[in-house]
């Protein structure tokens, strides 16, 4: 069964074969062409196709549509990208001034009837309308990053991060058009699923805006026979990748949980995107040793798909993770060592036939293992670049103690005594930067119930006196207060944390020489727990009554009246797709993984796709939560 990722680079492959269905030709060469994208369709392409796929695809060059480009005849030109009045201004340039001889236009959204006449006008009055050969709405306005994760925009996500999304000085149409963008995605991303979902969220809140627009959406595309992209039947290549059963889409607002964007995480995948900022999965690191007292510029690590140890370890603990690369690197040694062996070997000398046989064994074996090098090549690449990045990740994890951060707000969420008090760990200036105290802070300030006045006030003190800004906390205090009014769960039971355990350090690794030298960081293992969002999910697919879920709005966009209750003796769904409206993260993700993983081996199977309007860092969210508590005016509600 294909994953979402799957179905969008089989879409993008087709639209790049100018979108004629496959043919089965041998040894055929591929029609050379140009690929012309605004920055949403590269952010779009560039974590799912590579340079080097993109050219075995026929595409000898890939331009920015609004860059400076010359005409180019007789190869046909692919334009991917938005429908915006920017976008179509700059093709009708190119239809004047000739550009190209062949123009296939891909719009990544429905381009509206005003517009397509539009563009017909100045295709006419630029004599070309017999070169624009096809136009295609491709409904592929939303970002895979993995099989099953996706996200609504990158570059310019502050158009649909929290803060734009809560912002008290938003005007009513603003809200309007954001809104209708994440359902115009969201729509495009079930358009590709090829699957109508049941609709589930929270009431007043953004997340009911965008459901009761989506849902809006779907049925009257359902229920318009022209135009009806949901009619293919789910056993055709075309059909849903949910088989049998209509997947739940849980749509929640970031709201639920304040506290995880924060949290300072112990995964592979989570601290490359905390402490590295990962995104599109490219990372850059820098080079730890600059030559000639010059620091080189830092290099492009490009985690894709492709990647097994990435794929095998990117949701594993990072003490794990960096077991695993002295493993790889001592196996890539050992046939290292096999291959030089053999060559000094190939030097024996005699005539008898043992040793003429010893000799055509052993060529044998050389041969096999001249046939691997380009294998090993590449397995070294790897082992390279992970090392680089865990090394990064390890000075990081040193410098701020971070392993000492995550150990700690483990033990809040799950309601452990601190072996320290807050207090004196903030007053220590070697524990961790200031946004580290902020974001341990404010996590303590959400998990935790009935803390002193006087307590808060002192934390407060010290991280003021350490050049703290501490804007943020007037919104945590204003939304907490908020949340204990209209819920009947106090925001700070929701937490449970999976408790950690110290085991002994790396001696493997020290006593190997390894590379990663970590002494002083501590080797935690961590319970597996289930985070607000993997408990409301769970909840939702089981369909058990339940004080936090029973209120939620259930809408069927298939019923040409429907209800937003949820009807009586609904069966479980097995499929689902979580969307956090506001901004997500790859700890949510991850956990909602080991949550699956867990169900399929008791023979539930279940899967999830997680979704979000955009990928948020910790920084980022802090950042965010201090803008909105700068613009609070007046006192907290209490």
């Amino acid at each position: 069964m294909l994953t979402l990722r799957e179905r969008q680079i089989n879409a993008i492959k087709q639209m790049l074969n100018l979108n004629v269905q496959q043919v089965k030709v041998l040894a055929a060469e591929p029609i050379w062409k140009i690929l012309i994208y605004d920055r949403v369709g590269q952010d779009i392409i560039s974590p799912i196709i590579s340079i080097k796929e993109l050219r075995e695809l026929g595409v000898t060059l890939h331009v920015q549509l609004h860059s400076d480009r010359d005409s180019i005849p007789d190869v046909p030109a692919i334009y991917f990208c938005l429908p915006t009045d920017e976008n179509l201004d700059r093709i009708q340039q190119d239809f004047s001034s000739g550009l190209y001889d062949i123009y296939h236009l891909n719009f990544l959204a429905p381009i509206s009837r005003k517009k397509i006449e539009d563009l017909a006008a100045a295709a006419l009055q630029a004599g070309c309308v017999a070169n624009i050969h096809r136009v295609y709405d491709q409904y592929l306005n939303f970002i895979s990053l993995e099989d099953d994760f996706f996200i609504l925009k990158h570059q310019k996500g502050e158009q649909l991060s929290y803060y734009s999304i809560n912002r008290a000085n938003a005007r009513d149409d603003e809200m309007e058009v954001l809104m209708d963008s994440i359902v115009d995605s969201l729509f495009a991303a079930f358009v590709t699923l090829g699957n109508v979902p049941i609709i589930r969220c929270p009431r007043n809140t953004a997340a009911e805006m965008v459901a009761r627009k989506l849902e809006k959406k779907l049925r009257e595309n359902l229920w318009d026979a022209r135009s009806n992209l949901f009619h293919m039947d789910a056993t055709q290549a075309g059909g849903g990748i949910f088989s049998f059963q209509r997947p739940v889409l849980l749509l929640l607002d970031r709201n639920v949980d304040l506290a995880t964007p924060l949290h300072h995480t112990w995964s592979y995948q989570a601290l490359v995107h905390d402490v590295l900022d990962l995104g599109l999965n490219l990372v850059y690191v820098e080079d730890d040793a600059p030559s000639g007292g010059v620091r080189k510029k830092p290099k492009a690590c490009d985690l894709d798909r492709n990647d097994r140890f990435w794929a095998t370890h990117k949701g594993s603990p990072f003490p794990i993770v960096a077991e695993a690369i002295q493993e790889e690197l001592e196996s890539y040694r050992n046939s290292e060592e096999e291959i030089k062996h053999l060559k000094t070997f190939m030097g024996i000398d005699g005539e008898n036939e043992v040793a003429f046989s010893m000799v055509n064994d052993t060529t044998a074996r050389l041969t096999s293992a001249v046939n691997s090098l380009p294998q090993l090549m590449e397995k070294k690449r790897l082992i390279d670049m992970h090392t680089k990045i865990a090394t990064a990740i390890l000075n990081c994890i040193k410098a701020r103690r971070l392993d000492s951060f995550f150990e700690l707000e483990e033990k809040i969420m799950s309601k452990q005594t601190l072996d320290k008090p807050l207090f004196e760990l903030f007053k220590d200036p070697e524990f961790g930067t200031i946004e580290d105290k902020l974001r341990l802070f404010v996590i303590f300030y959400i998990c935790s119930q009935n803390v002193p006045e006087y307590e808060v006030e002192r934390l407060k003190e010290v991280l003021q006196e350490a050049g703290g800004e501490l804007s943020s906390l007037a919104y945590i205090q204003r939304w907490k207060s908020i949340l204990n009014r209209s819920s009947t769960t106090n925001p700070g039971t929701q937490y449970e944390g999976g408790g950690t355990k110290t085991v002994s350090m790396f001696s493997k690794l020290v006593s190997q020489g390894s590379s990663f030298v970590m002494e002083g960081v501590k080797n935690l293992v961590v319970k597996r727990h289930s985070l607000p969002v993997t408990k409301l999910t769970e909840q939702i697919m089981e369909c058990r009554s339940n004080p936090d879920t029973d209120d939620y709005l259930y809408l069927d966009p298939k019923l040409l009246k429907g209800g937003d209750v949820m009807p009586k003796n609904r069966a479980p769904f097995q499929d689902a797709v979580v969307f956090i409206v506001g901004g997500g993260n790859y700890i949510e993700y991850q956990n909602l993984v080991d949550y699956v993983r867990q169900k399929q081996t008791s023979n539930a199977t279940k899967r999830i796709i997680y979704g979000s309007t955009t990928l948020t860092n910790a920084q980022q969210f802090l950042k965010e939560l201090s803008a909105l508590g700068s613009e609070i005016r007046g006192p907290i509600l209490s």
